[in-house]
């Protein structure tokens, strides 16, 4: 298998390292290792990939401080970031999202949901949807895709990639049950089913954004989320 894209990996514990560099070149793809975190950010402003596999534990630059200086750059904030955290880091991963990070996977994990999700991510990237389409107006609500904007009562609200394609995925299907199964699918591209609770942090995100429009997404147990008009 061939792959024209490159992966940086940054990872300070060399086992996980060596099984992901092995990993991502067995599926063709252009490995860049690292295993410090100054080091890393350095050879990505230097040699920029396609998408990179961060650890949030690093000796040197820690990971979010490395998202965030990389999606501050005009020239790397565009850059997929997917964060590897501990069970245990869930204040870091909701703040490597609100950061611009478009998904995380949690130790121990599996190289084919590593793959599942890289792949998925790629392909977000290459077709670039979100910014196409018209503008969606509900309430105080304003989405306007080809500017990647929202207003919420006039005023401009900033959200990350991935909370903008969810929420004009929900958007343009109002008053219809999104199962998290099919938004993990839709939103995140995910072509087979991919245990991750993603989907939560987002929504809990989005509502705080919304502020008083948070209502317009329901939560309907045991099955998803649903967004009235």
């Amino acid at each position: 298998m061939t792959s024209s894209h490159r992966i940086a990996v940054v990872e300070d514990d060399a086992d996980i390292l060596e099984i992901l560099e092995y990993t991502l070149q067995r599926e063709g793809y252009t490995v860049d290792a690292y295993a410090r975190g100054d080091s890393a950010l350095a050879g990505i402003q230097r040699q920029v990939p396609d998408l990179v596999l961060l650890d949030l534990m690093l000796p040197g630059v820690d990971g979010l401080e490395i998202c965030r200086q990389l999606k501050r750059a005009p020239e790397t904030t565009e850059l997929p970031i997917i964060m590897l955290t501990a069970r245990s880091e869930e204040t870091d991963r909701v703040v490597g999202l609100e950061l611009g990070a478009d998904d995380y996977v949690t130790k121990p994990f599996s190289s084919r949901e590593v793959i599942l999700r890289i792949k998925a991510v790629l392909r977000r990237r290459d077709r670039d949807e979100t910014r196409q389409g018209k503008s969606i107006v509900v309430g105080r609500i304003q989405l306007l895709p080809e500017a990647h904007k929202l207003l919420v009562a006039g005023e401009e609200v900033v959200l990350t990639s991935t909370e903008f394609r969810l929420l004009a995925h929900l958007m343009s299907r109002p008053g219809r049950v999104q199962s998290r199964n099919r938004l993990l699918a839709e939103v995140w591209g995910y072509a087979e089913d991919v245990d991750s609770r993603t989907v939560d942090t987002h929504i809990r995100r989005l509502r705080k954004k919304l502020g008083p429009e948070s209502d317009r997404i329901e939560t309907v147990i045991g099955v998803g989320y649903r967004f009235h008009s």
